[in-house]
């Protein structure tokens, strides 16, 4: 386990689901075939974003922005939760298990409510994803996080805090797209409407007690 990250955060300026975790760090690093290379990256620019394989690990769901985020939403007010999720450059990002990338497709194209969910961009072996810095730095010091916190920037909003974290698989991400799908329906908002900018710090989901003891 890595020494230089710092220790799970616990107090209102590091909320654990912005900023990663020892064991969640270790989580991302196994999915590279080279951990200990990926640690010292890190060790030298922990405010960095990376670069890592998909497909073993984890694989990573591309949503536009309004659409990812409510599929978030439904995720954890109705469903069982989300596993990491991130922000980058004004889309959301779902880790979501190995062969998600391979099997939601051909499940959504069996949907009903498939012309009403936008494009998305799965990622699964051969791919590769950037993710957000483990530790963004001018965190510790009270430093302005508008760079963080903008659409093109690149920033968790449910970090990975365990070393084996739950990851939802294709049936359960087909079932958060069907009801963001059938929300956007309701409000007048259709799937041209995902690509509307990531929302504000303010609103990012914060994992309930229940949920994470029950992992």
């Amino acid at each position: 386990m890595s020494d230089w990250l710092p220790d799970t955060p616990r107090t209102l300026a590091f909320p654990t689901a912005s900023y990663v975790t020892l064991a969640g760090a270790d989580w991302l690093a196994s999915a590279s075939p080279y951990p200990r290379s990926v640690h010292a990256l890190w060790a030298a620019r922990p405010a960095a974003p990376s670069v890592l394989p998909c497909g073993t690990a984890f694989d990573v769901i591309n949503t536009p922005a309004l659409f990812g985020r409510r599929m978030v939403d439904r995720l954890w007010s109705a469903g069982p939760g989300s596993g990491p999720v991130a922000a980058h450059r004004g889309r959301i990002l779902l880790f979501a298990a190995p062969g998600t990338a391979q099997r939601l497709p051909a499940l959504l194209a069996w949907e009903e409510w498939a012309a009403a969910v936008p494009p998305l961009l799965c990622h699964g072996s051969g791919d590769a994803v950037t993710v957000p810095p483990l530790y963004p730095r001018g965190a510790a010091d009270g430093a302005d996080q508008g760079a963080a916190d903008s659409p093109a920037g690149s920033r968790w909003l449910v970090a990975p805090d365990v070393r084996i974290p739950w990851l939802p698989g294709p049936d359960i991400l087909l079932w958060a797209c069907v009801r963001a799908a059938r929300a956007a329906a309701a409000t007048g908002h259709g799937a041209e409407a995902g690509a509307e900018s990531v929302p504000g710090a303010d609103s990012t989901p914060q994992r309930p007690v229940s949920a994470l003891s029950a992992r």
